[in-house]
């Protein structure tokens, strides 16, 4: 019995003392909790409690804006409203994005996809938008009926509006709202926000975007507002001045009106661009806030291309503008004398090839090469000078490489060397491409923004800048060409000549009191058959047309430009893109404009 009694015994105690433990345990683990909550997170739970009494709302920062070099407005900001939810006050969130898509007229799973794309990146008690720029009917209905649907918010923001639209679109761009990817690598970024997609929008964005300011709200239960204090003012976007004349951007544009190509007008002396076209154009302003998909379609199914910035994301065979650098190198040659000459008959051969020229010039030196266009010339004198001395000069004349302009995705266009043709091809350089690089053809592709930087350093001394598009950028990064004074002097005057002379190819720039020179290019795109090549251009396929080029230069006092059209598929360069030239100097030389 005793046995038994003293187990007992120890038994009740030790389910005492157990208790006591649990209930000691218990006691301890409350009051670490109670003291992780009320002290450890005091703070939090503080701002939790405050957050529903008060919110913090950020304030859109205004764009900063573009003006020309007068000026002008270019690009400048409307307000815009936004539909936008705060799912914290919303009770119904799907009845409530059902009737955002009978206001809005969006597709149902269209709005729940906006919805879901940014339910991640806004907190429930932040403004979530759902649908942007809303039209004046769509804003009175939900103004009306937005009472009666708790969470519901009309939000304002800035809208970019492009003022000019098609003849400043490849310059300015356009911005668009900020993608996921985005809105991921730039904290700055919030839902709904706008940014630069193309042109100076996107790689002036920095600069041009701003900061946003905050707002401070009282709101109650049901969310609305009591009373709101800024916090912070939003800090605008820095307004830049381009160095484009708008005037002298207007009538480039307007002269390449049902054309395809590239005009660019360049002060030779500062490298300030003045002029900088694409055609055919494109409205940015349709891009905002999202394209159509109607026009969309058309945009991409357009043969033109007019998304494509012909002044840098297009290249081209320079054809016969080439010859200039042809002509430079070869002054500086001390076995090669301009007054050397050769005849031609209207060909050359070599081997069992026949190389053409477009007509029979006799016997012809340097000069006349040059002031006439004579293809037999630089055939012989490719054969002499040789791939590997013409590529490097080409490349120091500012071919080969990107020109360093402010615009996204410019192109650096080709000069071929011996090792580029055997890695592409996997075969040696031959006699006939010699030939075809002389005469500007064949592999070589340039720009047009990198032959108006040439034909500037023809004219301003020798000095290649890069091509600003601000207004105070001047002479930036010069570098000087590898010609000789004299050789850049030969060249210069053999323009001059070539407008000036009885038989030059670019008689139809001559302008009275200005001192103009020129040079023709044709381009082939594709190698007509014998029995076609005195075909009128008309009659050829739009589309098996050469291109045409102009190069031209002009002086008057203290004014230098440098003006290059190129016409696609327009045929000869004289033709297609001369009479732009010409009427562009009438303009510059107009007094009753202003003009730089």
């Amino acid at each position: 019995m005793s046995l038994l009694k003293a187990n007992s015994i120890f038994n009740e105690k030790f389910g005492s003392y157990f208790l006591l433990f649990l209930i000691i345990s218990l006691f301890c683990i409350f009051s670490v909790r109670l003291w992780y909550l009320q002290v450890y997170k005091a703070n939090f739970f503080s701002q939790k409690a405050q957050d529903n009494l008060q919110r913090r709302q950020l304030i859109y920062a205004p764009r900063g804006l573009f003006l020309d070099r007068h000026g002008e407005l270019l690009a400048v900001n409307e307000p815009s409203y936004s539909l936008a939810i705060i799912r914290e006050d919303c009770p119904d969130i799907e009845a409530t994005l059902e009737q955002i898509s009978r206001w809005t007229q969006m597709p149902a799973d269209q709005v729940h996809d906006e919805f879901k794309r940014g339910k991640g990146m806004v907190r429930s008690f932040e403004n979530q938008i759902i649908a942007s720029n809303l039209s004046f009917d769509t804003l009175t209905r939900v103004e009306t009926e937005s009472p009666y649907w708790p969470g519901v918010k009309i939000v304002i923001q800035p809208r970019r509006r492009y003022l000019q639209g098609e003849v400043l679109s490849h310059v300015l761009g356009y911005v668009a709202r900020a993608s996921e990817d985005e809105l991921t690598r730039d904290p700055e970024l919030r839902l709904g926000d706008n940014v630069g997609k193309q042109g100076l929008e996107l790689s002036m964005e920095r600069i041009l975007r701003g900061q946003k300011g905050l707002r401070k709200m009282e709101v109650d239960a049901s969310g609305r507002v009591l009373h709101q204090e800024v916090l912070d003012y939003p800090v605008p976007g820095n307004n830049i001045q381009l160095s484009i004349d708008l005037g002298i951007q207007q009538k480039a544009f307007d002269l390449m009106d049902g054309k395809s190509g590239s005009v660019i007008v360049i002060d030779a002396d500062s490298g300030q661009v003045l002029a900088l076209v694409s055609a055919p154009g494109y409205d940015n302003n349709e891009f905002v806030f999202g394209i159509s998909h109607e026009k969309w379609q058309n945009i991409l199914s357009n043969p033109h291309h007019p998304l494509q910035n012909r002044s840098i994301q297009s290249t081209y065979p320079p054809g016969s503008v080439f010859k200039l650098v042809m002509a430079g190198l070869a002054h500086i040659q001390p076995d090669i004398r301009a007054a050397d000459r050769i005849f031609c008959s209207g060909s050359v051969a070599l081997g069992n090839r026949v190389f053409r020229c477009w007509k029979g010039h006799g016997w012809v030196d340097m000069k006349k090469s040059l002031v006439e266009s004579c293809d037999s010339y630089y055939y012989q004198l490719g054969d002499r000078l040789g791939v590997d001395r013409i590529s490097e000069f080409a490349v120091g004349s500012g071919f080969g490489r990107s020109t360093g302009i402010d615009l996204p995705h410019e192109r650096s266009g080709l000069i071929p060397t011996r090792d580029w043709k055997r890695q592409r091809f996997n075969d040696g350089w031959r006699g006939g491409d010699n030939f075809n690089l002389a005469i500007g053809q064949g592999f070589i592709l340039v720009t047009p923004l990198q032959v108006a930087r040439f034909v500037a350093a023809i004219a301003n001394g020798g000095s290649l800048y890069k091509p600003s598009l601000l207004l105070d950028e001047k002479k930036v990064d010069p570098v000087q060409l590898p010609w000789s004074e004299s050789s850049r002097n030969f060249v210069y005057q053999a323009m001059i000549e070539t407008v000036e002379g009885e038989r030059g190819t670019a008689r139809r720039l001559y302008t009275d009191g200005v001192i103009v020179g020129g040079k023709t290019g044709t381009s082939q795109v594709v190698g007509l058959m014998p029995q076609h090549l005195e075909d009128d251009p008309e009659a050829v396929d739009y589309w098996l047309r050469h291109h045409g080029w102009m190069a031209a230069f002009a002086r008057n006092n203290d004014r230098t430009y440098s003006i290059v059209a190129l016409v696609e598929h327009g045929g000869s360069g004289s033709r297609a893109a001369g009479p732009v030239v010409r009427d562009l100097l009438d303009y510059l030389f107009d007094e009753s404009h202003p003009h730089q």
